[in-house]
């Protein structure tokens, strides 16, 4: 009977690992389509992350009423209906590239976001509860790193499908031909992101029963809204809000900045360098051009992957707090190196960020959890909905970036990063009221 419940929770445990990849995935396609939409319309930067705050503004709307839902419905349905979602956005998407219809692309991130949104509220805690409890940690790095493949991956795919030709330097313009050919590689990335998902609808649907026997959820919904009377957890979403919105700003602007004159633009130093040079795969003109800027956008992602990796090893010798808080002070000064000096070697500094990314999101998630006074599901949907950052700070980039160049515009995620340090050294100081399983401190 024991045997026979291991691998009913084996078997849902890899059925829901499958949706952090998806996610991952669709999530990180969002960098190549903002550099593609600027060039497809004819965007300035700020109008280009709309396609970022279009995204991740689901976080904040759908956040709270997902945890509401999910707490209600057993976890397979909300799962189920996330994906449908997600079919609905591919739909809007394949329907605003077939027209050219920059708001029909707003619309259509929000859908496929919102659905994602519900996917994370429920796969999060089922991917933890699939099993040993012992072992629930080992359990959510490797779904994470599967995560981290998918976001290693999409900007691969999505520069080469969205990025051939197309040009976004000032005084340079799209042909009709370009423009045409960037819409279909859109259509074609969302035709088989769409199959992908309802496969995988499919294969959840047929997966149910083991899913729902290996780990049953409650549908309590108390206090899902305690989370704002607590300190800590007010403190831990607006750290959530500043990293989450220097991560996805550096990497929505990434491709765009790595193309420009004054970094890449004009130079092949990065064609140099094993593997990066590779994986651009040089056209042989000189110079980097906006496709093969936009697959180095994969190092960025690539190097959180690492880094999380390593980061679960060196967080079984360093305290969580004092790690969070060296990579947030290294990660200010690179972007401070960038903004002071640019350059071509601003380029590799710019991507590295990207490894000390890596441990900052579950880090600032336990360490709130731990020092919360609030319920773990009400903190928890708090957090989530904190996510908006990645949907507001893109646009202070953008701005930015419009009016002093891309290199400049880092010096918001600089601040940000700054303020994540001065966090991580208070939570250090602060009073452990829950230990990791969630259950109260004994002092």
């Amino acid at each position: 009977m024991v045997i026979g419940r291991s691998r009913h929770a084996s078997s849902a445990f890899a059925t829901v690992t499958t949706l952090f990849f998806s996610w991952g995935f669709i999530t990180a396609l969002v960098d190549p389509l903002v550099a593609a939409v600027k060039g497809i319309f004819t965007l300035s930067d700020l109008q280009a992350q709309a396609s970022a705050f279009a995204f991740f503004f689901a976080y904040f709307v759908v956040s709270f009423p997902a945890a509401a839902v999910v707490s209600r419905l057993k976890a397979v349905h909300s799962i189920l209906a996330a994906l449908v979602m997600m079919i609905l956005g591919c739909l809007i998407m394949l329907t605003a590239a077939n027209l050219a219809i920059y708001w029909l692309v707003l619309l259509g991130l929000f859908a496929l976001a919102s659905g994602i949104t519900v996917l994370q509220v429920a796969a999060n805690p089922l991917a933890a509860a699939l099993g040993d409890p012992a072992k629930s940690h080992f359990r959510l790095v490797v779904s994470q790193t599967f995560n981290s493949l998918g976001t290693f991956l999409a900007p691969l795919l999505g520069a080469h499908l969205f990025l051939a030709g197309v040009e976004v330097k000032r005084d340079s313009s799209i042909t009709m031909e370009t423009r045409a050919q960037a819409l279909a590689g859109i259509t074609t990335a969302y035709v088989w992101i769409c199959a992908l998902i309802a496969a995988l609808a499919l294969f959840f649907w047929l997966s149910r029963r083991v899913v729902a026997e290996a780990a049953p959820l409650s549908r309590s919904t108390v206090g899902l809204f305690s989370a704002l009377r607590s300190r800590w957890a007010i403190a831990g979403a607006i750290a959530i809000f500043l990293y989450v919105g220097a991560e996805v700003s550096i990497g929505t602007q990434m491709a765009l900045f790595l193309n420009s004159d004054a970094v890449w633009g004009r130079s092949d130093a990065p064609f140099h360098v094993p593997l990066l040079g590779w994986l651009m795969g040089s056209d042989g003109v000189p110079g980097v051009s906006l496709q093969e800027a936009g697959k180095a956008v994969a190092f960025y992602w690539g190097g959180a992957m690492v880094g999380r990796a390593l980061g679960s090893l060196l967080l079984t010798k360093i305290r969580a707090h004092l790690l969070l808080a060296c990579n947030t002070l290294l990660a200010a000064g690179m972007c401070l190196y960038v903004v002071t000096f640019g350059g071509v070697g601003g380029g590799f500094v710019a991507l590295a960020i990207g490894f000390l990314n890596s441990i900052m999101f579950p880090v600032i998630f336990s360490l709130t959890l731990e020092r919360t006074s609030a319920s773990t599901e009400s903190t928890s949907g708090l957090l989530c909905t904190a996510i908006v950052g990645g949907a507001l700070m893109p646009l202070l980039v953008g701005l930015l970036s419009d009016t002093h160049g891309y290199g400049f515009a880092l010096i918001v995620p600089a601040l940000c990063y700054a303020i994540l340090c001065a966090f991580a050294i208070c939570a250090g100081q602060a009073r452990v009221v829950r230990v990791a399983g969630g259950s109260r401190a004994v002092h």
